[in-house]
């Protein structure tokens, strides 16, 4: 490995770093450095590439511009990452999409390892030990520092590595099929439509009731997100949401009186105060939102026992046959099965419930094939249960 670390910058760079890459072989090793916490975008600052008999890549989105000579060298190469689904959106973004991955941490997770991050899974597979005391940097900063570079040079360099050791843990314990269709999904998956109101995502909103105190909180939400993009800064580096709540909660009567709210803080809280107090004047006019957002999820499974006593009884009894099968084939339970696909199955059974038609609910859920096969006949079984004991139970509660 190389002392000194060069961003590729250029166009010059980039073209000639596309005719190495072509020139190596094997899968390519793929990674992307965000600046998440630090800017509102969530677009890739730096992308690093590692291919054998080619070399480490370090690419500098911002000013390379499209990489379409790149997608169409490696487009049909299998692309490893560490966790694809966190960096696919900004990869595809600037024009890199790949037709075929394998992931390292979910193959991790597949294998039933005890700690699936980068740092662990490398020192478990090959021994080494990797510090991420970067992982969380700003990597808008330019120039980027050499050690910042070396780590994130050190993120691709042993990914191939770390895969060639996962696939044969995958071929021995007889999951190699089972990790294909899960890398499969996740190049297809489909990424989530924007919430229709993102503002209700505040971090303790639940605990605004009235929708004056809502209302004030949607506005000051909206003015936020506007600088914040404007600005391209994390909104909550501007204003944190708790003084968002803060605000909403105490209603101030006036400006002066925001402004002497010492838990409204924030790096703008006082430089923009005249946008802060526009927009709880405007609440104070608008329209209320809703106290809730109307959702066809069920409800939370603590309330099921008292609102649907017969939901309750084969979620319970479900959970508990799938943290068996989940425990026999040595993986975490969400990995065996959804979490949301068995509340919903649970909450809306089949009418009959056969296996065949546990199996098409999954399926139409979005289970894979081989969640299917593993869960739909012991779900089936447990819900049967469940019936049969509700019944038992009725006459004793006559």
């Amino acid at each position: 490995m190389a002392d000194e670390f060069r961003v590729i910058e250029t166009r010059e760079a980039y073209g000639e770093a596309v005719e190495r890459i072509a020139g190596g072989v094997g899968p390519v090793a793929v990674d992307a450095e965000r600046a998440s916490g630090f800017r509102y975008s969530q677009r890739a600052y730096l992308i690093q590439l590692f291919r054998r008999d080619a070399g480490t890549f370090l690419f500098d989105p911002t000013t390379i511009g499209g990489f379409e000579e790149l997608q169409s060298v490696i487009r049909d190469e299998e692309w490893v990452l560490h966790a694809a689904s966190q960096d696919l959106a900004c990869l595809r973004e600037v024009g890199l999409d790949p037709a075929a991955i394998f992931d390292t941490e979910l193959a991790a997770r597949l294998l039933g390892m005890p700690r699936v991050g980068l740092a662990s899974v490398v020192e478990e597979l090959l021994d080494i030990r990797l510090a991420k005391e970067h992982s969380a940097a700003d990597w808008s900063t330019r120039p980027l520092p050499q050690s910042w570079l070396r780590y994130a040079a050190l993120d691709v360099e042993l990914l191939v590595d770390v895969r060639d050791r996962l696939a044969e843990r995958l071929v021995d314990a007889g999951k190699e099929e089972i990790a294909r269709q899960e890398f499969d999904a996740t190049v297809r998956r489909e990424a989530k439509p924007p919430a229709a109101e993102p503002w209700r995502r505040l971090s303790g909103i639940h605990s605004l009731r009235s929708p004056r105190n809502l209302a004030v909180a949607r506005a000051l939400w909206h003015a936020r997100d506007a600088l914040a993009a404007e600005t391209d800064t994390a909104p909550g580096r501007l204003v944190p949401d708790a003084s968002i709540l803060a605000a909403a909660k105490a209603l101030p009567e006036s400006k002066r009186a925001l402004a002497d709210l010492k838990a409204f803080n924030g790096r703008a809280s006082r430089s923009e105060i005249d946008r802060w107090w526009s927009a709880i004047e405007e609440a104070r006019t608008a329209a209320p939102p809703a106290a809730r957002v109307p959702s066809d999820a069920p409800p939370p499974p603590r309330s099921w026992a008292a609102r649907n006593p017969e939901a309750d009884a084969r979620l319970r009894l479900a959970k508990a046959a799938v943290t068996e099968i989940a425990e026999q084939h040595d993986m975490p339970v969400e990995n065996l099965l959804t979490p949301d696909h068995l509340r919903r199955l649970a909450w809306h059974p089949p009418a009959e419930p056969t296996p065949d038609a546990v199996a098409g609910e999954l399926a139409a859920l979005g289970a894979r094939p081989w969640q299917v096969a593993a869960t739909a006949q012991i779900i089936a079984a447990a819900f049967v249960k469940a019936a049969q004991s509700l019944e038992d139970a009725a006459p004793d509660a006559s």
